[in-house]
């Protein structure tokens, strides 16, 4: 194979830097499978990855991108053939293994997911990490007791980003009426109106965060920043209601007390789209791809591998909405 184009994360001196280069077969990780990339995209933690002490990545050089879709171009493995379409998220990919960003990934067939009949190459990476997390936590809350028929109240948190804006349009897709976006600026209101959200909530609206509990507003929180938000919405959660985590943008540290949990009966329910088992993986993205494909009604922003940096910077500095996807 002749050398091809890949982003490439290195440590120099005190800092870390990225770019794209060019690279051939060697200096992809081990794997069954050698995949041509068609699309990844950018998560919260492909931002981190290139940030120096995020705990993302820690072997240099490496390619990060923790999602693709694309074509099998070799396979040792009997479960895949030459020209399938496939999908792969999460395990090491990005990390410490070379991901997506590049023209080309070898990655264990274990980590591989059958393309759906009925997606494309570009709609799996609409969805991507950010989309495979949405659809944990709704299905969490749902196995929580979050029913249609029921009509709760729902908030979703980090609204307007990758993970909240794909819940938001499933949430309003599969007949959920009542669902609150919280949000920090006044140009996303319209964005989470048009995503699906009957109401927007600022973030200054949430009330003071140190009291143990607080007036029930939310049946159902889906959460993905943490922090200080977490914080002020635990005591303001319904008896028996639920919220769900899966990020940590707005910080690490969680901050309440146990009367939520004694006195409410309030659930957190941790979400983690990294380790998911391969054989749980297979009947999301098939839902993904029929009952609750959005793909068609997305905030979809479609880059180049050279366009990545700016990109990244955006998510970096808080100016990121929707889905941006790589077209490799």
């Amino acid at each position: 194979m002749n050398s091809f184009k890949a982003v490439r994360v290195t440590e120099q001196e005190d800092q870390v830097i990225y770019g794209l280069e060019d690279v051939d077969a060697n200096q992809l990780s081990e794997g069954d499978v050698l995949i041509k990339v068609a699309y990844s995209s950018i998560n919260y933690k492909d931002m981190l990855a290139v940030q120096k002490n995020a705990g993302v990545i820690r072997n240099y050089p490496m390619i990060p991108g923790i999602d693709l879709s694309g074509t099998v171009v070799e396979s040792t493995d009997s479960r895949f053939t030459k020209g399938q379409e496939v999908i792969v998220t999460g395990f090491a990919m990005g990390m410490n293994h070379t991901g997506g960003f590049s023209e080309y990934a070898r990655v264990p067939a274990d980590w591989i997911v059958p393309m759906p009949d009925s997606f494309s190459l570009k709609d799996a990476m609409v969805f991507g990490t950010a989309g495979f997390t949405a659809a944990l936590s709704i299905l969490a809350l749902e196995k929580s007791g979050m029913d249609v028929a029921n009509n709760p109240q729902i908030l979703v948190t980090g609204s307007t980003g990758g993970v909240g804006s794909i819940a938001l349009q499933i949430l309003s897709k599969i007949g959920y009426k009542n669902i609150s976006a919280l949000v920090r600026k006044e140009h996303q209101v319209e964005v989470a109106k048009s995503l699906g959200a009957a109401t927007v909530i600022f973030a200054e609206e949430l009330g003071d965060s140190k009291k143990p509990l607080g007036k029930t507003r939310f049946d159902f929180v889906l959460d993905t920043v943490g922090g200080d938000v977490a914080s002020a919405l635990i005591p303001q959660i319904s008896y028996g209601g639920s919220m769900s985590m899966c990020g940590n943008a707005g910080g690490l540290q969680v901050n309440t007390t146990v009367l939520p949990f004694i006195l409410r009966g309030v659930n957190l329910l941790g979400i983690d789209s990294v380790n998911v088992p391969i054989e749980k993986r297979g009947s999301i993205w098939e839902k993904m791809a029929s009952d609750w494909n959005i793909t068609e009604t997305t905030l979809v922003n479609e880059i180049s591998l050279e366009e990545l940096t700016e990109a990244i910077e955006a998510i970096k500095n808080g100016q990121h909405l929707g889905r941006t996807i790589v077209n490799v």
